[in-house]
Protein backbone atom coordinates (compact mmCIF):
# COMPACT_ATOMS: atom_id res chain seq x y z
CA UNK A 1 0.00 0.00 0.00
CA UNK A 2 1.17 3.22 -1.25
CA UNK A 3 1.84 5.74 1.77
CA UNK A 4 -0.32 8.99 2.08
CA UNK A 5 0.13 12.37 4.76
CA UNK A 6 -2.80 13.00 6.98
CA UNK A 7 -5.37 15.28 5.39
CA UNK A 8 -4.88 18.89 6.02
CA UNK A 9 -7.83 19.27 8.73
CA UNK A 10 -6.06 16.36 10.66
CA UNK A 11 -2.91 17.66 10.00
CA UNK A 12 -4.35 20.78 11.87
CA UNK A 13 -5.36 18.62 14.22
CA UNK A 14 -1.92 17.07 14.83
CA UNK A 15 -0.22 20.96 15.47
CA UNK A 16 -3.23 21.89 17.57
CA UNK A 17 -2.95 19.29 19.91
CA UNK A 18 1.34 19.43 20.48
CA UNK A 19 3.38 20.90 22.62
CA UNK A 20 7.02 19.25 22.31
CA UNK A 21 8.70 18.83 18.99
CA UNK A 22 11.55 17.17 19.12
CA UNK A 23 13.88 18.70 15.52
CA UNK A 24 16.24 15.82 14.82
CA UNK A 25 19.32 17.41 12.66
CA UNK A 26 18.35 21.15 14.10
CA UNK A 27 21.43 23.36 13.06
CA UNK A 28 23.21 25.88 15.90
CA UNK A 29 23.92 28.12 12.55
CA UNK A 30 21.49 30.83 11.69
CA UNK A 31 21.22 30.68 8.05
CA UNK A 32 20.37 26.72 7.70
CA UNK A 33 16.51 26.05 7.15
CA UNK A 34 16.26 23.73 10.17
CA UNK A 35 17.31 26.98 12.58
CA UNK A 36 14.78 29.04 10.42
CA UNK A 37 12.05 26.46 10.27
CA UNK A 38 12.35 25.81 14.28
CA UNK A 39 12.55 29.27 15.20
CA UNK A 40 9.43 30.30 13.58
CA UNK A 41 7.83 27.35 15.67
CA UNK A 42 9.05 28.27 18.71
CA UNK A 43 8.28 31.55 18.03
CA UNK A 44 4.27 30.26 17.78
CA UNK A 45 4.14 28.96 21.00
CA UNK A 46 5.53 25.24 20.70
CA UNK A 47 8.67 23.87 22.83
CA UNK A 48 11.64 22.88 20.41
CA UNK A 49 13.45 20.39 21.84
CA UNK A 50 16.43 20.30 19.65
CA UNK A 51 18.17 17.13 18.69
CA UNK A 52 21.90 16.87 17.68
CA UNK A 53 24.99 14.56 17.92
CA UNK A 54 27.60 17.20 17.43
CA UNK A 55 26.31 19.96 19.56
CA UNK A 56 26.77 20.64 23.24
CA UNK A 57 24.61 23.39 25.11
CA UNK A 58 21.93 24.58 23.80
CA UNK A 59 20.57 25.82 20.31
CA UNK A 60 17.41 28.49 20.34
CA UNK A 61 17.95 28.93 24.27
CA UNK A 62 16.77 25.34 25.00
CA UNK A 63 19.42 22.33 26.15
CA UNK A 64 20.40 20.18 22.71
CA UNK A 65 20.25 16.58 22.95
CA UNK A 66 22.65 14.49 21.21
CA UNK A 67 19.76 11.82 20.65
CA UNK A 68 15.75 11.48 21.44
CA UNK A 69 16.48 8.85 24.30
CA UNK A 70 18.37 11.46 26.10
CA UNK A 71 15.09 13.98 26.02
CA UNK A 72 13.68 13.43 29.59
CA UNK A 73 10.13 14.49 28.96
CA UNK A 74 7.11 13.55 26.64
CA UNK A 75 7.28 14.18 22.92
CA UNK A 76 4.44 14.83 20.73
CA UNK A 77 6.25 15.32 17.05
CA UNK A 78 9.62 14.27 15.72
CA UNK A 79 10.63 16.65 13.32
CA UNK A 80 13.12 15.23 10.88
CA UNK A 81 16.16 17.60 9.15
CA UNK A 82 18.13 14.33 7.83
CA UNK A 83 18.47 12.74 4.65
CA UNK A 84 16.11 9.45 3.91
CA UNK A 85 18.76 6.88 4.51
CA UNK A 86 18.91 7.94 7.97
CA UNK A 87 14.99 8.33 8.70
CA UNK A 88 14.22 4.63 9.66
CA UNK A 89 16.63 4.84 12.59
CA UNK A 90 15.24 8.29 13.82
CA UNK A 91 12.22 6.50 13.22
CA UNK A 92 12.77 3.68 15.58
CA UNK A 93 13.88 6.01 17.62
CA UNK A 94 11.18 8.15 18.08
CA UNK A 95 8.61 5.03 18.87
CA UNK A 96 11.05 3.83 21.43
CA UNK A 97 10.10 7.41 22.98
CA UNK A 98 6.75 7.18 22.33
CA UNK A 99 6.61 9.80 19.83
CA UNK A 100 2.86 10.04 18.57
CA UNK A 101 4.45 11.90 15.32
CA UNK A 102 7.04 11.42 12.83
CA UNK A 103 7.31 14.00 10.49
CA UNK A 104 9.99 14.01 7.85
CA UNK A 105 10.45 17.55 6.74
CA UNK A 106 9.96 18.30 3.04
CA UNK A 107 11.99 16.67 0.64
CA UNK A 108 12.29 13.38 2.28
CA UNK A 109 10.92 10.35 2.32
CA UNK A 110 11.67 7.11 3.44
CA UNK A 111 8.80 4.49 3.67
CA UNK A 112 11.14 2.29 5.11
CA UNK A 113 10.83 5.07 8.19
CA UNK A 114 6.95 5.27 7.47
CA UNK A 115 6.52 1.73 7.89
CA UNK A 116 8.13 1.77 11.48
CA UNK A 117 5.76 4.29 12.47
CA UNK A 118 3.11 2.62 11.61
CA UNK A 119 4.31 -0.57 13.39
CA UNK A 120 4.20 1.40 16.55
CA UNK A 121 0.92 3.14 16.10
CA UNK A 122 2.56 6.50 15.54
CA UNK A 123 1.40 8.94 12.53
CA UNK A 124 3.74 9.88 9.97
CA UNK A 125 4.13 12.93 7.79
CA UNK A 126 6.73 13.01 5.01
CA UNK A 127 7.73 15.77 2.22
CA UNK A 128 6.36 18.10 4.30
CA UNK A 129 7.53 21.75 5.61
CA UNK A 130 6.05 21.77 9.60
CA UNK A 131 6.38 25.87 9.05
CA UNK A 132 4.13 25.82 5.83
CA UNK A 133 1.73 23.45 7.54
CA UNK A 134 1.68 25.28 10.49
CA UNK A 135 0.50 28.54 8.71
CA UNK A 136 -1.94 27.08 6.72
CA UNK A 137 -3.90 24.81 9.13
CA UNK A 138 -3.76 26.69 12.19
CA UNK A 139 -4.68 30.26 10.57
CA UNK A 140 -7.54 31.51 13.49
CA UNK A 141 -6.95 28.13 15.14
CA UNK A 142 -6.12 27.98 18.74
CA UNK A 143 -3.53 25.34 20.04
CA UNK A 144 -4.38 22.87 23.03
Amino acid sequence: MSFENPSRDQIGDILAAAGNIAVVGLSDKTDRTSYMVAGAMQSRGYRIIPVNPSVDGEILGEKCYHTLAEIPEPVDIVNVFRRSEYCAAVAQEAADIGARVLWLQQGIISQEAADIAAAHDMIAIMDRCIKVEEAITMKGRSRG
